[in-house]
């Protein structure tokens, strides 16, 4: 039994000194002094393997990392796995209001599909409304969800756009002049009631320059200037007038609309309406926001009080590339007129030269093309006319000929200021100018006149009335001294005293002028090409039919004979070839009408024939000889009596002997009916 316990206690002897052994002989980096002191009373304590456990130089309390970035890599694991938890913290506060975005931006794709039934389409937009009620001014203001909302406000009810339209109102000012917000402030403004639109325009009192100003603002202010009826057009207009028109209310409710007569009627100073003025437009032409006609109309009533320097200044200002902008509206064309008018061959210049590459464009434009009518009858330099008017509008005469707003410029070249084209307000347009820049401005030139006779209190009395010599041409003299403007204002404005003067439209022969623009240009030679290849087209055209008559005839005064007889001629024979086809005959194309009964065309051959015995007698010769028995019915009866009808003794007694029996037989089965 002994031998045995000492076999079996002798490998715990052997354990206990290799772990002596291994406390003592450790390669551990501790201090040495730790590692070589023995534990006290050591000896004295029996081994108690079960009471007391060794701690051994490998334990984790003892035992250094054996890699530094095993600890560091655990850090930044920590510190990603923290930073996740803190975004999703994050997202999870702002989910509210991203899921509303989201679920909107959903609804908007189904309900804006042009396939979908209404009664769909309204549950998604109710569903909608509902989820943005509370919050409609916030999404107004943003990108994706004011879209949504104007989608709703187009398909809605009437209902549900009166409640969005009320909780829009109070902030419409600030959502004017937001960049996404003004889309749906327009589409409120155009499904608006009577009563909204007027409580719209009233909340814009005091605001009005303010938002002319600003780029985004000012769409919104002519939107409801252009919706407004004439009383809140004029009480918008007003607050820019003066500010005791701001102020007061009542003094912006008067009748008269035009500024001169708002002046005489209240009593208001000229100099500060001129003051008040001028500060609301100089910031608006800074920027360069003038495509509005409601600053169109603020231009011209400040044209028609501003003196000589005032007037001139702003005319320096609008002329260049900033009147294109501008020549689309009523007002604008005519600010286009003055300033064409009034301004020096400099200014004129830089006018023509902003138009480069908008010239078709503003040709076809109703208001537009008025302001190259008043360019080709009053600027002399007809090169500067040839290299940036008619050479770009060459290449489109064709379509300018048959364009109802296109042919004027075209027509005023070959007829100038004829009536048959130009009604009277476009006659009246052409006669446009600034009184205190007009060349016959005949109260200054009385008053001047008498100042040199008079005593300065006479001169005073009689300031304001007109001259003896009304007739004549004011002098150089008279011009330069002119009582409104000093040498210094003169001097700044750096316009010559003759260039001011031009209310006439230049100096040079209007029919040399018509000649260089028409004939020397090359113009009239492509215009004729033209009517030559398309002259079906053009006589059958309602508008079209006027230039190919005026230029058969060879225009006003004869001006494209002789140059171009050759081609006139040709053009006469190709009218005569399209009347000369046979009635019966099938066309191609089965809407097609021959010349002789289509209305338009019948009857501008019929003004040919009266007016222009040289066509009379080809279109007789090559269609109509022997042949009137069948043309005499429907609209080409109109044109067998035309050549009856001539004053020409030539055509009569080239017709006679054919259209005698045919009248004759009329004129019995008349007689007979009648009895």
């Amino acid at each position: 039994m002994a031998a045995k316990n000492q076999q079996t206690q002798k490998p715990k002897r052997k354990q206990f000194s290799n772990s002596n052994i291994d406390r003592d002989g450790s390669k551990s980096k501790k201090p040495k002094l730790l590692a070589s002191t023995p534990p006290k009373n050591l000896s004295n304590k029996p081994f108690n393997p079960s009471n007391q456990k060794p701690q051994h130089p490998s334990h984790s309390k003892f035992k250094k990392p054996e890699s530094g970035s095993e600890n560091k890599e655990l850090t930044k694991r920590e510190r990603r796995i923290q930073a996740k938890e803190l975004a999703e913290a994050r997202k999870k506060k702002r989910k509210p209001h991203y899921t509303l975005e989201q679920e909107l931006a959903s609804l908007w794709e189904k309900m804006r599909r042009r396939n979908i039934a209404k009664e769909d389409r309204s549950k998604l937009i109710t569903e909608a409304l509902q989820k943005m009620k509370g919050k409609i001014p916030e999404i107004a203001g943003t990108h994706v969800s004011s879209r949504v909302l104007q989608t709703c406000v187009k398909y809605c009810s009437q209902t549900e756009r009166d409640a969005v339209f009320s909780e829009l109102q109070p902030h419409l000012l600030t959502l004017s002049c937001n960049a996404y917000a003004v889309h749906l402030v327009k589409k409120m403004l155009d499904t608006a009631s009577k009563t909204q639109l007027a409580g719209v325009i009233s909340s814009f009192r005091g605001h009005v320059a303010s938002l002319l100003r600003h780029m985004v603002g000012s769409v919104v202010i002519e939107h409801a200037y252009q919706l407004g009826n004439a009383t809140q057009k004029q009480e918008l207009l007003m607050e820019l007038y003066t500010t005791e028109l701001h102020l007061f209310k009542d003094l912006a409710s008067i009748k008269e609309s035009r500024l001169i007569d708002v002046i005489s009627k209240l009593g208001l100073q000229k100099s500060s309406v001129l003051r008040h003025m001028s500060s609301v437009i100089q910031p608006i032409l800074e920027k360069g926001i003038v495509d509005h006609s409601m600053i169109h109309r603020v231009l011209i009533e400040y044209l028609s009080i501003a003196d000589r320097s005032s007037a001139a200044d702003i005319i320096q200002q609008l002329s260049g590339p900033l009147l294109v902008r501008m020549i689309h509206t009523r007002d604008g064309s005519k600010i286009g007129m003055l300033c064409v008018k009034h301004g020096s061959a400099k200014e004129r210049k830089k006018i023509i030269k902003g138009m480069k590459g908008h010239i078709s464009k503003i040709a076809h434009d109703q208001c537009g093309c008025m302001v190259l009518v008043g360019i080709v009858s009053m600027v002399d330099d007809t090169k500067l006319i040839t290299k940036f008017v008619i050479r770009e509008l060459q290449a489109t005469l064709k379509e300018i000929a048959l364009d109802k707003s296109g042919r004027r410029f075209l027509l005023q070249l070959l007829h100038p200021n004829c009536s048959r084209y130009l009604n009277s307000d476009g006659l009246a347009f052409l006669d446009l100018s600034v009184s205190s820049l007009s060349a016959k401005n005949d109260s200054e030139v009385g008053s001047e006149k008498i100042s040199r006779d008079e005593e300065s209190g006479k001169e005073a009395g009689k300031s304001d009335t007109p001259g003896e010599n009304l007739d004549e041409e004011p002098t150089k003299e008279a011009a330069t001294t002119v009582p409104d403007v000093t040498e210094t204002e003169s001097d700044k404005m750096d316009i010559p005293e003759e260039n001011l003067y031009t209310a006439e439209g230049g100096k040079k022969d209007p029919s040399l002028r018509r000649r260089e623009l028409l004939v020397k240009s090359g113009l009239a030679e492509n215009l004729v090409d033209v009517c030559i290849e398309d002259a079906g087209e053009l006589l059958t055209s309602n508008f079209g039919r006027e230039v190919i008559f005026e230029v058969a005839m060879g225009g006003f005064d004869g001006i494209l004979h002789p140059t171009l007889d050759e081609k006139l001629n040709n053009l006469h024979e190709a009218i005569a070839a399209l009347a000369a086809k046979p009635k019966s005959e099938e066309s191609e194309e089965p809407e097609e009408e021959h010349v002789l009964e289509n209305f338009h065309s019948s009857r501008t051959i019929r003004k040919l024939v009266l007016d222009c015995p040289a066509f009379a007698s080809t279109l007789w010769k090559k269609s109509l000889e022997g042949k009137c028995q069948l043309w005499a019915q429907g609209h080409s009866s109109k044109v067998v009596s035309a050549f009856w009808e001539s004053l020409n003794s030539e055509v009569r007694k080239m017709v006679t002997e054919e259209l005698k029996p045919l009248i004759d037989a009329d004129a019995g089965r008349t007689a007979e009916s009648a009895g």
